[in-house]
């Protein structure tokens, strides 16, 4: 299989982390603009926490940047280490799709347990890749 590939569901996840954050600048713009909000009444986290109410967007922004940088990390393990196997791929995608349907909840309608139920089965999708990049290592 082509070392490469293993990269397309990385480049899957910085689309998904480039559209949370066109959508987090929508938001935040359009809140700021509706609720006449200087920009300089926000310029600290505590400032912005107390005054921009609508967060989903910006609370997924930071979310994908926590479990996904263990995925980052382990595709470039696996293809350094010619791991790229249709168990690797499938997994990759598969934490992808997770990521997405986590992104799309939080994002919109914002079901706690839905986005839970999403973000616990991506973080066992990545346990089992690492599972496997760690059997790969030590083979």
């Amino acid at each position: 299989m082509d070392t490469k590939t293993i990269f397309l569901p990385a480049l899957a996840m910085a689309v998904l982390t480039c559209v949370v954050w066109l959508r987090l600048f929508y938001v935040r713009i359009g809140q700021m603009k509706r609720e006449r909000i200087h920009p300089q009444s926000v310029a600290t986290s505590a400032q912005a926490v107390a005054k921009l109410t609508e967060s989903r967007a910006a609370d997924n922004f930071r979310n994908l940047f926590e479990l996904p940088v263990l995925f980052y990390l382990a595709l470039v393990v696996i293809a350094i280490n010619g791991l790229t196997d249709t168990a690797t791929l499938t997994l990759a995608w598969l934490f992808v799709a997770l990521r997405v349907a986590h992104s799309a909840i939080q994002c919109s309608y914002n079901k706690v347990m839905h986005r839970f139920y999403a973000y616990a089965a991506g973080g066992a999708v990545l346990w089992l890749l690492w599972a496997l990049v760690g059997i790969g290592l030590l083979v």
